[in-house]
């Protein structure tokens, strides 16, 4: 059974940070590629960033390239993704996810979710 256990949310005011963590019971670890999505109210679950496997590729939706840090430590079974100028419209439940795909952007692709952290951001 694989479990992600997000944590790190809260409520900050924009152009504050925040730095979220994914703790993982995955053994493997360093064998899946860990994204995050984010879910505002109303809207449907959108890319964040994501982390291959094995070399550490990256990518990063639009909205949050040079904003947004996505790291992990396999050592620690961990990801993270530190979030810098934070702004409204990051609000939502940040969800990580893992995936024995090499890297992708679909929320389809993943297979197991962990259950969320919330992030607001006032303005």
């Amino acid at each position: 059974q694989v479990q992600l256990v997000e944590s790190g949310g809260g409520l900050v005011q924009a152009g504050c940070s925040l730095r979220l963590a994914c703790a993982s019971s995955i053994r493997t670890f360093n064998t899946y590629s860990i994204g995050w999505f984010r879910q505002a109210p109303g809207k449907e679950r959108e890319f964040v960033s994501c982390i291959s496997r094995f070399d550490s590729r990256t990518d990063y939706a639009d909205s949050v390239k040079g904003r947004f840090t996505i790291s992990r430590d396999n050592t620690k079974n961990t990801l993270y993704l530190q979030m810098n100028s934070l702004k409204p419209e990051d609000t939502g439940v940040y969800y990580c996810a893992a995936t024995r795909e090499t890297i992708s952007t679909t929320p389809d692709d993943y297979g197991h979710w962990g259950q969320g952290t919330q992030v607001t951001v006032s303005s």
